[in-house]
C-alpha cells in the first residue's frame, strides 16, 4: 500500500491556483486541495492524508473523512510537521511506503530519517496534472470506441428511423 501524506499549508503556499484562492479565502483554498488530492486518490489508488496546522485554524486537534480523503487539524500548539512525523511512524511498516508531500527543506531531512520518501509541492502538481491528462485521453478514447448504434446501420436508414421516432413521416 501506498501512503500519501500532504502539508496542506506548505502546498497551498507554492500552488498558483491555492495562493491565489488563499489570498481571497483560506477556507477555499482549503477545500480546492481535498477536492484536487481526492481526485488524484480516485486516479492513483494511494491513502491520502492531508495535514492542516493549528496555525490557522485554532481549537483541539480533529480528523475528518472528504471525498474519502483523511484530514487531521494539528492540536493547537502542534505544528503539521510534528503529526506529519508521527503520522509517519504510524503507517509506516513493511508493507507500507509513505510519501510526504512538502516543499519544506527540514522537513524532507526529517522524514527521509524515518523511511518516507517526499514529492515536492511541485513534482506532486506535475502528477495531478497528468493524471487529469490520462483521465481525459481515457474518456475520449472510450468515447471514440463507443459504437452510436447497436446494430450498424447505413445513414439513409437511420435517417428514415428518426423521422418516424419524430412522426414526420
Amino acid at each position: 500500500m501506498v501512503v500519501l501524506i500532504v502539508d496542506g499549508y506548505n502546498i497551498i503556499g507554492d500552488w498558483e491556483e491555492l495562493k491565489y484562492l488563499k489570498e481571497k479565502d483560506i477556507g477555499q483554498a482549503r477545500d480546492r486541495l481535498i477536492e484536487m488530492m481526492a481526485e488524484y486518490q480516485s486516479f492513483s489508488g494511494q491513502r491520502v492524508i492531508i495535514v492542516f496546522d493549528a496555525y490557522y485554524v485554532r481549537g483541539i486537534e480533529s480528523k475528518l473523512k472528504q471525498y474519502k480523503v483523511e484530514i487531521i487539524y494539528t492540536r493547537e500548539k502542534e505544528t503539521a510537521d510534528e503529526c506529519i512525523e508521527r503520522l509517519v511512524k504510524k503507517v509506516k511498516n513493511i508493507k507500507t511506503q509513505v510519501y510526504v508531500a512538502t516543499s519544506d527543506y527540514a522537513e524532507q531531512r526529517t522524514i527521509f530519517g524515518q523511511g518516507a520518501l517526499r514529492k515536492s509541492a511541485r513534482e506532486l502538481l506535475i502528477e495531478l496534472e497528468n493524471a487529469k491528462r490520462e483521465i481525459k485521453e481515457s474518456v475520449e478514447l472510450h468515447k471514440k470506441s463507443q459504437p452510436t448504434a447497436k446494430i450498424p446501420l447505413d445513414k439513409d436508414v437511420l435517417e428514415k428511423f428518426e423521422k418516424w421516432r419524430r412522426g414526420e413521416m
